[in-house]
């Protein structure tokens, strides 16, 4: 299933369900808000998108703690949880996606190798963000690519009916 497929996928299940989305983007630069809007009618279901880049960008637009990136890093578990949590805060969308890692070439280490990406989603009222992570192979646009693509356009992979999407949630 082509990139193009699987937003357009995400964007009829939301649109059926009469949910809305947001993004909160580092390593992908906005490509997930950019690819869903790509498609016509994505004004129905996408709500906005945060690029935040930088550590200040994920405190002041999202309100991730600074101490949370101080403890874990900006490619951790714990931060893509927050982005998820503090996007779905910083908007009116029912439902949350979120990208950190290290696009590469440079910025890894052997604990956080080049290619490491955690995808968050959240669901508004439902559980905490669940987060997935992910080791990329690449240069740094394959690694972008591939967030993007692995982020299901939304949600998560796994697990999705802990996000309360309900019967029709994708597998």
């Amino acid at each position: 299933m082509t990139l193009t497929m699987r937003a357009v996928a995400l964007l009829t299940l939301y649109r059926a369900k009469g949910l809305t989305i947001v993004t909160a983007e580092s390593c992908t630069g906005g490509m997930i808000a950019a690819s869903l809007t790509d498609i016509a009618g994505s004004s129905a279901v996408v709500e906005r998108g945060f690029v935040t880049y930088s550590n200040d960008a994920k405190h002041e637009s999202i309100g991730v703690d600074r101490a949370l990136i101080e403890a874990h890093g900006a490619v951790s578990e714990a931060v893509a949880a927050a982005m998820a949590a503090g996007a779905l805060k910083n908007s009116r969308a029912d439902a949350a996606v979120s990208v950190t890692g290290i696009a590469g070439p440079g910025g890894g280490t052997a604990a956080k190798p080049v290619g490491l990406v955690f995808i968050g989603g959240a669901r508004r009222g439902g559980r905490a963000p669940l987060v997935e992570r992910h080791v990329f192979d690449g240069d740094r646009a394959a690694v972008r690519r591939a967030a993007a693509y692995a982020s299901s356009f939304g949600l998560p992979t796994t697990n999705w009916s802990n996000l309360n999407l309900g019967s029709n949630a994708p597998s």
